[in-house]
């Protein structure tokens, strides 16, 4: 199955005005957006896409709160719709839309949707650093921060965590029906799960927990380097939103992150810099506490300067 990536996460919301202003003040552009709801999309086109709750064209809610509608998955060809089709109609309803897409559910109930992709390949460059014993990477006088910059805007939909009460049974469906593999595993918790697409160390990471619980933990962008990530979401607290975990380095996957509150009963992340696997790549195995979710954390604080505001006298704290 050549499954590239998620395309499209949808969303049924109460606030869509206010959801609308959380994604664009994350940096996603927001296309055809009207009262009623729309796309945001990321550099390369891929996308959240809201829609009011009452909007009746949406899936069913899978209950426990979550907003969450459908996943949406890339695709490379029409043979991969064709050959997802004629495997889960072995057991399942697979529903043919108007846009060419194919919808169904996964073990979970999760509805999840698959499209030929319609991603733009970016040729941006990513973020490079000097350093000392190695030949120039970022050019002579060519800065590294640009604190001017108007936006900074998410490359491209990255990954997405559920909740799921049978992680066995859930890692099962994307492993043996649609192709997906483990890369690094947390005991007792589930897997992180790359389909056969990408390199990418994961798009989906699934997450044991009780039934009423069910539901999306976090999704994310990529972001074009750790300054980028950095930069944006301190601006993003400066609007006034709430940081939950952050920013730090993963282990698994290597990608920086940093976790805020969202509107859609779930984190929302920015990230960064996630590792590439191949077929060589053994997975992984650890237990899943804080010496291995990540291998350092800081703590925001508000913009400081020696001697401003930093104790008596000027003194350092």
């Amino acid at each position: 199955m050549k499954i590239v990536g998620l395309e499209s996460i949808v969303f049924g919301v109460e606030d869509v005005a206010g959801c609308a202003t959380f994604l664009t003040d994350y940096g996603l552009f927001p296309v055809d957006v009207t009262e009623k709801g729309g796309r945001f999309e990321a550099l390369d086109g891929t996308s959240v896409v809201l829609a009011h709750s009452a909007n009746e064209s949406l899936p069913a809610s899978i209950g426990n709160g979550c907003m969450m509608r459908k996943t949406i998955m890339g695709v490379a060809d029409q043979e991969t719709i064709d050959a997802i089709t004629a495997e889960l109609s072995k057991d399942r309803d697979v529903k043919a839309l108007a846009d060419g897409s194919i919808e169904s559910t996964d073990d979970s109930g999760f509805v999840i949707g698959f499209k030929v992709t319609e991603r733009k390949q970016l040729t941006l460059p990513g973020e490079i650093s000097n350093v000392p014993g190695s030949p120039f990477q970022r050019p002579v006088n060519h800065l590294a921060v640009n604190d001017d910059a108007e936006q900074i805007r998410p490359r491209t939909l990255s990954h997405i965590v559920y909740f799921v009460p049978d992680p066995v049974k859930a890692e099962a469906f994307y492993v043996e029906r649609l192709g997906f593999r483990c890369t690094d595993r947390f005991e007792g918790t589930g897997p992180f799960l790359q389909p056969a697409g990408t390199l990418d160390h994961h798009t989906h990471f699934l997450i044991g927990a009780p039934p009423f619980m069910q539901g999306v933990e976090h999704f994310t962008f990529h972001f074009g380097g750790p300054t980028e990530m950095m930069q944006n979401g301190s601006r993003f607290i400066e609007k006034g939103y709430q940081a939950f975990w952050g920013p730090g380095r993963h282990i698994f996957g290597s990608n920086w992150f940093w976790y805020f509150n969202s509107p859609f009963a779930c984190h929302i992340e920015m990230d960064a810099d996630m590792d590439l696997h191949d077929q060589n790549w053994v997975p992984r195995v650890a237990t899943s506490d804080a010496d291995t979710s990540q291998t350092f954390l800081m703590r925001y604080r508000n913009k400081w300067a020696p001697g401003k505001d930093s104790g008596k006298n000027g003194a350092y704290e």
